[in-house]
């Protein structure tokens, strides 16, 4: 039978890359495409077209997906009923209704249980002994569904483990039951910035335990190695790949040093990244992860297993402005996962930011990924993105960047090392704060916060919290028993400087804030006057970009009843708005005739600050706005002149 192929191109003329490359050219008037190439935050360039020859593998060849050196993923066909681990997060601290929610998600399409565990109940369920995990457990199958432990305590990671080891031993066979203990020591220095009885007591501890609980629960993993504190505190995907295989790497060195035969620990270990909502990056991103983490087998001469990769939706990326966009980025984060090809994928509910998610915020979480799984068919190919030129060749980009990471931080004596010597958290602040400058001058956009505001938007519910943990420890008799075969924590305390959260909508939402608290004191929304040039054409384009700058900052801009056709109608529709400060809109042709004028005339009818937009300065004119100007300063600027209370 003959193969007949549909060619999508078959309605157009033959056109050679040249000819696309002519055609760029000219509409980009000659200015050659380095216009149009970005770079990531790692230096790494963005190209607009890639090539098959751009992609430097011919010597190191993908292999096929479940196949070493697996990187293209452990499976050689994706199962069609679960190709991935749907697993949904749970941080209510009634241990109640933590359990009830568990019990509704997996009822409702999820296949794994993370449970966010603080005895505090502060930054998670409030798990502190056999009773409390037992509430939040309770009808839970673990032969069905995996178990996975989020440790968000201060060091009490190892007896949270041993706490649902014990009610393992009445949940079922234990051989059948489905755990991920994640216990992770180097995680606790990320995000704590302290462990308790040092770092080598530590791994003592977690080695004795990875070795009970394998013997105990043949179905389960044992470690973490989690990199999630570096992208929430604002690092790069190098930095975050490169602090992923320094973890990994001194963890095995630590294990080995405490007697543990590190031949095991590919098996015993989940692997954990944040995800944002750049796809095409972070589908790259967790491509370079598998690459990296074949080369450390390699390097350690260890045999060479997949990587179990979980991917967590980006918790900076969330904002608490308009949190309803928050659903597009965790789908875009979700479909990253997907065909990047995460073994695991949790994705945070929309609502996040602003407190603990109620029911709406779960439902959205776990059915944007049913929706990519079932109804979008993600799953269905076995590494989709599999030979993509981009994906591949930035993918290999990212990958050696993060080498480079990882080697310097391997030179400052390993991952615990330059964490107490405060060397990696220098350089994750560095990108950090560029980040937030390019954020403060818009080149990076945040929707709804920075760009395209909702003065008015709709606010989003969050669950009503009443339940107070009385707990500061775990404690129980059994728990003690259980680890009477670890050695007690009695050396010094391991101490670093603890990798803070961002959010990337921080300091425009401090602005909102401050927006919103002036509105309630004064009973008034704050407001600009639009001082407009010429006819509509001329300066609507300006007119909308200065109303949606200063929106950002809270302050609505209002217009002129009618268009003003002269300096004293600019004057006495101002006078007439109430407001107290004034942006002039008009084309650059028009500002040479006229703005000066107008300046005057906003000035002398007693306009406190008088902003325009463009780059045409006149001595009445206080601020200019335009592309790329420092958006958060001048709206600081424009909210001390409304008389906000600056803090």
């Amino acid at each position: 039978m003959k193969d007949d192929f549909l060619s999508l191109s078959a309605g157009f003329e033959t056109a050679t890359e040249a000819d696309w490359l002519a055609a760029a050219e000219k509409a980009l008037k000659g200015g050659g495409l380095d216009r149009i190439t970005r770079h990531s935050d790692d230096g790494i360039a963005i190209r607009p077209l890639y090539r098959e020859n751009d992609f430097a593998s011919a010597g190191d060849p993908l292999g096929a997906p479940g196949a070493a050196p697996y990187l293209r993923g452990a499976q050689a066909e994706p199962d069609r009923f679960r190709p991935w681990d749907i697993r949904q997060a749970f941080a209510h601290p009634d241990p109640a209704i933590t359990n009830a929610e568990i019990l509704r998600d997996l009822e409702r399409g999820v296949a794994s249980v993370e449970l966010s565990v603080d005895c505090t109940g502060a930054e998670g369920c409030a798990i502190h002994d056999e009773a409390t995990l037992a509430t939040a457990l309770k009808d839970v199958r673990a032969d069905y569904a995996t178990i996975a432990l989020d440790h968000r305590g201060d060091g009490a990671g190892t007896s949270i483990a041993a706490l649902l080891a014990l009610w393992g031993e009445t949940a079922g066979d234990p051989k059948t039951l489905g755990f991920a203990f994640n216990i992770d020591p180097l995680g606790l220095l990320l995000r704590k910035g302290r462990i308790e009885g040092g770092i080598d007591a530590a791994f003592v501890r977690t080695a004795e335990l990875s070795r009970l609980l394998c013997l105990s629960y043949p179905n389960a993993t044992t470690l973490r190695v989690d990199a999630r504190a570096v992208h929430e505190a604002g690092g790069s995907e190098a930095q975050e790949l490169g602090v992923l295989m320094a973890h990994a790497v001194d963890t095995m060195r630590r294990l080995e040093a405490a007697g543990y035969d590190i031949n095991t620990f590919p098996s015993q270990t989940l692997f954990t990244l944040a995800t944002g909502g750049n796809y095409g990056l972070e589908i790259a991103k967790l491509k370079a992860a598998r690459r990296l983490w074949a080369r450390v087998q390699e390097a350690m001469e260890l045999d060479v297993e997949p990587m179990r990769l979980q991917s967590v939706s980006s918790a900076r990326m969330l904002t608490r402005y308009d949190p309803w966009v928050n659903m597009l980025r965790n789908t875009a984060a979700c479909f990253a996962a997907s065909v990047g090809g995460a073994d695991v994928v949790t994705v945070r509910a929309f609502n996040e930011a602003l407190g603990v998610p109620e029911e709406l915020g779960r439902r959205t979480a776990r059915n944007t990924q049913i929706i990519a799984m079932e109804e979008s068919g993600l799953g269905r190919v076995a590494d989709p993105a599999g030979g993509a030129w981009f994906e591949e060749t930035l993918g290999l980009d990212i990958a050696e960047s993060a080498w480079a990471v990882f080697q310097q931080i391997e030179a400052e004596g390993g991952l615990a090392e330059s964490l107490m010597a405060g060397k990696l958290q220098a350089r994750i602040a560095e990108t950090r704060d560029a980040r937030f400058k390019a954020i403060a001058r818009r080149k990076v956009p945040v929707t709804g916060v920075s760009e395209f505001p909702l003065i008015d938007g709709e606010p989003a519910p969050a669950a009503d919290i009443s339940y107070k943990s009385q707990a500061t420890d775990v404690t129980d008799a059994g728990l003690k028993s259980f680890l009477k075969e670890l050695p007690d924590r009695g050396g010094e305390d391991t101490t670093a400087e603890a990798f803070t959260p961002i959010h990337l909508a921080r300091d425009f939402e401090a602005l909102r804030d401050r927006a919103a608290a002036h509105a309630e004191a004064k009973g008034v929304q704050p407001s600009i006057f639009i001082a407009t040039l010429g006819p509509l054409a001329e300066h609507n384009a300006r007119v909308d970009f200065a109303r949606n700058l200063f929106a950002a900052g809270g302050i609505e801009g209002k217009d002129a009843p009618a268009l003003p056709k002269s300096a004293d109608d600019i004057a006495a529709a101002f006078k007439a708005s109430g407001c107290h400060i004034a942006v002039i809109c008009g084309a650059d042709k028009r500002y040479e005739e006229e703005a000066e004028a107008a300046a005057k005339a906003l000035k002398s009818a007693g306009a406190q600050r008088v902003f325009l937009a463009g780059k045409f300065e006149a001595t009445d004119i206080d601020t200019n706005i335009f592309m790329g100007c420092d958006a958060v300063e001048t709206l600081q600027l424009a909210q001390a002149e409304l008389g906000f209370k600056l803090t």
